[in-house]
């Protein structure tokens, strides 16, 4: 427990950090260093809650002072009484508010306000593991229509029977990374399959990856470093499909990683979408060495940068979802699977937030 002192201190020097940036924003020739902008408005509106906590925290104490001063120094009993019952009252928002300023106080992780880039891969199964991958890109659909984001397919393989062997999809709105982060790693599956009219319980298996979208401020990708190919887009599309080459395929020359995107009929919004994707894996690949070394020092990674772990089971027979990295089992799978998967992430952030809490106490 973080005595008060050690709070006042740790918030008076973000208070300090807070008006320097203040004071470097308000520079005009910062202007020049658009670079340098973007990530001081930042660091300026993720520090605004802890300021505004600060200064509620400075008020209760002032009171508190002014509450024990009456208390020793007033001789009217039903002052006495009034200051008693607001002490009492006010060493209860202390409480409060120092709970909240101690989860306010554990480091962000800067990628949690990116959009984000997602993955579904069928995993083992056959064509059971492809329409499970069809129904969590359903699920987070669903989901992302809740939190009013928007999504964007970028490219998709359809299954032999239906869902997808993979499908790759952007999503854009407010906070989305820190989110959808908790969601990387295996799905399981277990149910009698679609494929078979009768039979025995089946586990197929799909595997999600989502990572933070980088812009172009994060990572710089040379144009002697690109290889860009085009070739004839295939599936549906209309007319075009299979007579123009507006599809597009990206290489890496230094990483190796190739990217492409065919779900445009424009060749250029193709390469626009192919690019952002390419940057994310260029980013993503030094952003996984942090996630890395970060789980070594932890003992339970909630959101980690391991995306071959199994993290989740749907149960079909029992209408049972088990998130095995918290032990949560909830008995509405069909909920779950409409997209209502918001309680699921709440509990993994909650989990989460107490791990690194632990990690600014040690």
């Amino acid at each position: 427990m973080m005595s008060e002192n050690l709070i006042l201190n740790k918030l008076e020097s973000i208070a300090q950090k807070f008006e320097d940036i203040f004071a470097q924003i308000s520079d005009p020739s910062l202007l020049n260093d658009m670079k340098r902008y973007v990530k001081l408005n930042k660091e300026y509106k993720d520090l605004q809650p802890i300021i505004a906590a600060y200064k509620d925290y400075k008020n209760v104490l002032s009171n508190i002072d002014n509450s024990k001063l009456i208390l020793s120094d007033e001789k009217d009993d039903e002052l006495r009484e009034m200051a008693k019952f607001e002490l009492d009252d006010l060493s209860l928002q202390k409480e409060k508010l120092e709970e909240s300023i101690k989860f306010l106080l554990i480091p962000k992780d800067p990628e949690d306000d990116k959009n984000a880039i997602v993955e579904i891969r069928a995993g083992t199964g056959g064509d059971e593991a492809s329409l499970f991958a069809g129904e969590l890109f359903r699920m987070y659909l669903r989901f992302c229509e809740t939190k009013g984001w928007k999504t964007s397919v970028s490219r998709c393989t359809e299954g032999t029977m239906g869902g997808y062997k993979e499908v790759v999809f952007d999503v854009t709105g407010e906070g989305v990374y820190g989110i959808l982060k908790y969601e990387s790693g295996v799905h399981r599956v277990q149910r009698v399959p679609q494929t078979e009219a009768q039979g025995r319980v089946h586990t197929s298996a799909a595997s999600v990856a989502v990572l933070p979208e980088a812009e172009e401020f994060d990572v710089e990708i040379k144009n002697e470093e690109v290889r860009k190919d085009t070739f004839c887009s295939s599936g549906p599309g209309g007319q075009s499909v299979n007579t123009t080459y507006s599809a597009i395929r990206l290489t890496h020359l230094p990483t190796g990683i190739v990217v492409q995107c065919q779900d445009e009929k424009s060749q250029i919004k193709n390469y626009e979408k192919a690019l952002k994707e390419l940057r994310s894996r260029v980013y993503d690949l030094e952003y996984q060495k942090r996630m890395d070394e970060l789980s070594r020092k932890r003992k339970t990674m909630v959101s980690t940068g391991d995306r071959s772990a199994k993290i989740r089971t749907y149960n079909y027979p029992q209408s049972r979802m088990t998130d095995h990295r918290i032990g949560l089992t909830l008995y509405n799978l069909p909920a779950v699977l409409n997209g209502e998967i918001q309680e699921i992430i709440d509990k993994l952030q909650i989990e989460e937030n107490l791990e690194r809490l632990k990690d600014t106490e040690n």
